[in-house]
């Protein structure tokens, strides 16, 4: 066999096998480039979602670490920080009640203009209502006794209120901080002076309405004297 007649005979054996369908070698190669370039695509895309995955998780997990680390510790730090403010509150109003009882108690031992204005109030009303025809025992108890006893009632009640404030105030529960125990002394010793001032005042006012220290005076008797 010539070579012209071999190469006529692969013509027609290439013919054959194309009408037959079957894939020549150009189509294969170009079908394996195709397949090496969609598995390319698909491992830049695992990557990608991959990428996208971490990067979600990190602010994630940062923002649930940041917000949320520990609430308990931020509710005792702010408790921490309002039990000073609330100490410091109630330290600076039981003293104010100790000096107020205090200077209470000492008002009422000297008086005040109060007592002198319902005194003279007291004066005037006795005045008006007395008639003209009073004899001296009358008048006596309408410009001296009755004065006399509102006063004591107005002392007595400054008196009163001094005992019940430095009572309060050495009744109610001491709330020391670390490292202190109770309230300050000076605290203290305002509200004992201010409850003996009271205790010493509601006796002395005592004395003054019910005529204990000094006695009422008395008019003399009729027809004594020349």
């Amino acid at each position: 066999m010539t070579a012209t007649a071999r190469t006529r005979s692969d013509e027609t054996a290439d013919e054959t096998a194309a009408a037959a369908g079957a894939p020549d070698k150009g189509d294969e190669v170009a079908a394996a480039d195709t397949r090496k370039t969609d598995g390319q695509d698909g491992a830049g895309a695992g990557h990608d979602r991959a990428e996208g995955h971490d990067g979600a998780e990190g602010p994630d997990a940062a923002g649930f670490t940041g917000a949320d680390a520990d609430p308990d510790e931020d509710g005792d730090a702010d408790l921490l920080d309002e039990a000073p403010h609330a100490t410091s509150s109630s330290g600076v109003g039981t003293g104010a009640a100790a000096v107020v009882s205090t200077v209470l108690g000492f008002v009422a031992l000297s008086g005040t203009w109060i007592s002198d204005v319902a005194a003279e109030r007291e004066r005037v009303v006795g005045q008006l209502g007395m008639s003209q025809t009073a004899g001296p025992a009358e008048q006596i108890t309408t410009m001296y006794g009755d004065p006399w006893h509102m006063t004591a009632l107005v002392n007595g009640g400054f008196a009163l209120l001094a005992l019940v404030v430095a009572a309060v105030v050495l009744a109610l529960p001491a709330s020391g901080t670390s490292g202190t125990s109770g309230r300050p002394g000076w605290v203290r010793s305002f509200a004992w002076a201010g409850l003996a001032l009271g205790v010493v005042g509601l006796f002395v006012s005592a004395g003054m309405y019910f005529d204990l220290f000094a006695s009422m005076p008395a008019a003399p008797a009729a027809g004594t004297g020349q």
